[in-house]
């Protein structure tokens, strides 16, 4: 008798955009049985309160919302006849590949896998994460939180309200809690810079004389029953607030959008290594991470600006999985990534089969007619230059990727670093 219940050949933990694009990807490269697990009692994740437009342009060419796009990629699952398991919660995952869950439909089940897939999204960091100072009224939401009051309860937070961080959700919510009918008095941003991508200050914050006070933030909380106001104060270069520079705001409803944190919780569980930039997995160009056969994508790998590109990646991790399950594989490498601090970080993290390769990555700061230099470093010591990109401005809120040919990596000895450096 099995020591499990089930076996698929490859398993997809997660629903959203990621995970059912990575599932059709697998499903499309020839394993038929494969199956999604959600916790949610339907698929779509994230994009079903995402009423907004601007999804699909990449994926579709056309623009969708939120839970069109969702509609889509659901539309695809079911036609493929991909078995998903709804309302089901994943509890452990092994790293010999079992993974055990639980559900009020068949209580708890044991799942083997030949592959997993990490689609699991990620979270919003909390008012607790910020240790800002002050009472604990009602009134204080994380704009993810706000966002499904209004868009899916039907229910408005408040009336005058104040945001904290310029994410792209914090901005969505300025416009949507504006056309709502309530008063956004200002956004105001620790950073010097907005976190967010450029059309979304355009169209969400400029459209709306929705003022944006970067290099500030909140340093007191008001009010006792209810959320009473807030003071907001200037930092300097080291984030800390500068005395003499407080304001107070008065506000029933204060939103964060101060970051997303990937949900690792299963891939820490398995052993696996987290980069401490993106706060998900270690992975090779195909999405594996250092366990073979547990791969991850999506936002629990690192946190993208658009849905497409989540859905994207997904593909990758998906086709890869598939191709080992039906025991596909390519000429060995082992070349490194590395980065300058200028470049915050790269995904892919290392190479170790020799094929095209886009790489990801993220700056730490805003550039002005920066130059982006690969470097490869040699075992023996030598360096050259591979690659050189000039931009006219990069900033952190907007994810950046250049290619790299098989020609390329494929010259290149095992033990190779790729150094990734502004200049």
């Amino acid at each position: 008798m099995a020591a499990w219940d089930y076996e698929y050949s490859v398993v997809v933990i997660g629903g959203g955009p990621a995970g059912m694009s990575a599932a059709i990807a697998a499903h499309d490269c020839g394993v038929s049985d494969v199956l999604i697990i959600e916790r949610e009692n339907a698929l779509g994740g994230i994009l079903r309160q995402c009423i907004h437009c601007g999804f699909g342009l990449e994926l579709f060419k056309e623009e969708l919302t939120g839970p069109e796009f969702a509609e889509r990629l659901a539309e695809q699952v079911e036609q493929r006849g991909i078995e998903c398991k709804l309302s089901t919660m994943v509890l452990n995952v092994s790293r010999d590949k079992l993974i055990t869950t639980t559900s009020a439909e068949e209580g708890v089940l044991t799942i083997k896998a030949g592959a997993i897939i990490f689609a699991m999204g990620c979270r919003e960091r909390s008012r607790g994460a910020l240790t800002t100072p002050g009472t604990r009224p009602s009134g204080i939401f994380s704009a993810g939180a706000a966002q499904r009051y209004v868009n899916i309860e039907g229910y408005m937070p408040g009336k005058e309200v104040v945001i904290l961080g310029s994410g792209d959700i914090g901005l969505i919510m300025a416009r949507r809690m504006t056309l709502e009918g309530a008063h956004v008095k200002l956004v105001c941003e620790v950073m010097p810079y907005s976190g967010g991508l450029a059309r979304n200050i355009e169209q969400c914050l400029h459209d709306f004389d929705i003022p944006l006070l970067l290099s500030h933030t909140v340093t007191k909380i008001h009010g006792k029953g209810r959320l009473e106001g807030v003071t907001i104060s200037q930092v300097d270069e080291r984030r800390r607030p500068i005395p003499g520079t407080e304001q107070y705001v008065e506000c029933d409803t204060l939103l964060l959008s101060v970051g997303l944190i990937p949900e690792n919780e299963l891939t820490t569980g398995c052993g696996i290594p987290l980069n401490g930039a993106t706060k998900g997995a270690e992975v090779d160009q195909d999405r594996q991470t250092e366990v073979p056969g547990i791969y991850a994508c999506g936002n629990v790998l690192h946190v993208h600006d658009l849905a497409d590109y989540a859905a994207e990646e997904a593909r990758i991790a998906g086709k890869a999985a598939a191709e080992l399950v039906r025991g596909e594989t390519g000429t060995p490498a082992d070349i490194r990534l590395k980065t300058d601090g200028k470049v915050r970080y790269t995904v892919p993290q290392r190479i170790t089969v020799k094929k095209d390769v886009t790489v990801y990555y993220r700056v730490s700061d805003v550039f002005d007619t920066p130059r982006l230099t690969v470097t490869a470093k040699l075992p023996d010591g030598e360096t050259r230059d591979i690659l050189t990109k000039k931009y006219i401005r990069l900033a952190p809120g907007t994810m950046e990727a250049v290619k790299l040919s098989r020609d390329l990596t494929g010259e290149l000895p095992d033990g190779t670093v790729l150094e990734f450096r502004l200049n």
